[in-house]
């Protein structure tokens, strides 16, 4: 079943957020909030530290723990000596990655040298995606360690600053993976996190590292179907999951990605199960949502797919409203920007 596109919306340039907001001199939980409610379209408008004030005891916030890494690396091309970026896309094991590498005619058997320590090797070529196969010299936390030292974070078009990676984490995540922020949750600081536990809001954990969507070329387009992601959800979170439903709670995603994931493990009886692996659902609009009841998320641009995704929460017509609202009041879009809450 194909979506019903979201209107196209103009989006002004200037609702890019470009910095980060501790740099605008707001704490990161001091972003505003639009407040959505999925049946109706109303609206209602706050800052993101009083989101205690929209949940209720036994409501259950999931998060997603994946880390960011710093994915964008340069290398010397063996064969030629140039040297060249790469992208990392995707983490196949503990020493093999997906790869955009930015340069023409890779071919399988060439070498990159990152530094006296670290190489790299084409073991598939990209066929008709994008992506590159590479083996590197190190693995597991060897890797992660000259991963750390070398690397630069992704940085989207609109990003005119060298934003150093602590800007592009959450204060919880503690599983290296991600190669592109799980922004939804940036905004949470640890005293919010602890005031909402006080208030009775049980909070869970799960990864899904997210892979490489920013492409450089728009030749390469990603469908959402197209781009496999790893996840895990542990046994706790499915329990945590059970006893917010038994208790008449609301099981609320911090972000797509834990949408994304909740819904990929569910089994044929529409239980939730502990598991681990790859998705790449498509959720949208129709789409039965047999697990998430609310989500926290950032400003999507026109045209993405999240948009797709957060269609099967709201009616397309009350969720074009909902952004044409927050455009007129001027929230800002992205990673670094402000946020909506839809429950």
């Amino acid at each position: 079943m194909e979506a019903r596109r979201l209107h196209h919306f103009q989006l002004p340039e200037a609702l890019n957020a470009t910095t980060p907001p501790e740099r605008r001199g707001l704490r990161r939980d001091h972003v505003r909030m639009m407040v959505l409610d999925r049946k109706t379209g109303a609206t209602a408008h706050a800052k993101f530290f009083q989101l205690d004030q929209f949940l209720k005891k036994d409501d259950l916030l999931l998060l997603n723990a994946s880390r960011t890494v710093p994915a964008v690396l340069q290398a010397v091309r063996l064969r030629s000596g140039e040297e060249v970026e790469i992208r990392l896309a995707h983490r196949l094991d503990d020493s093999v990655w997906q790869a955009l590498v930015v340069a023409e005619g890779v071919a399988v058997g060439e070498r990159f040298i990152f530094s006296p320590s670290l190489t790299a090797d084409v073991v598939k070529e990209q066929g008709s995606g994008p992506f590159v196969t590479l083996q590197f010299s190190r693995e597991g936390a060897a890797l992660y360690d000259e991963i750390y030292q070398l690397g630069e974070p992704v940085r989207y078009e609109y990003i005119h600053t060298d934003w150093s990676l602590d800007y592009y984490q959450t204060v919880y995540a503690s599983v290296p993976g991600s190669v592109e922020m799980p922004s939804a949750g940036r905004a949470f600081s640890w005293e919010m996190l602890f005031r909402l536990q006080r208030k009775g809001v049980k909070i869970a954990y799960m990864q899904l590292h997210t892979g490489l969507s920013y492409l450089l070329d728009d030749s390469w387009r990603h469908d959402p179907r197209e781009n496999h992601e790893q996840y895990m959800i542990p046994q706790e979170t499915v329990e945590a999951v059970e006893q917010c439903k038994a208790a008449g709670g609301r099981v609320i995603a911090v972000g797509t990605t834990v949408v994304r994931s909740l819904e990929t493990a569910v089994d044929a009886e529409g239980v939730l199960r502990a598991q681990s692996g790859w998705t790449n659902l498509y959720i949208h609009e129709g789409f039965p949502l047999r697990v998430v009841d609310g989500l926290i998320t950032g400003f999507h641009e026109p045209e993405a797919s999240h948009l797709d995704l957060l269609s099967a929460f709201v009616d397309p017509s009350l969720l074009y409203t909902a952004y044409q609202e927050a455009i007129d009041r001027e929230y800002l879009w992205h990673e670094f920007g402000d946020m909506n809450l839809i429950l």
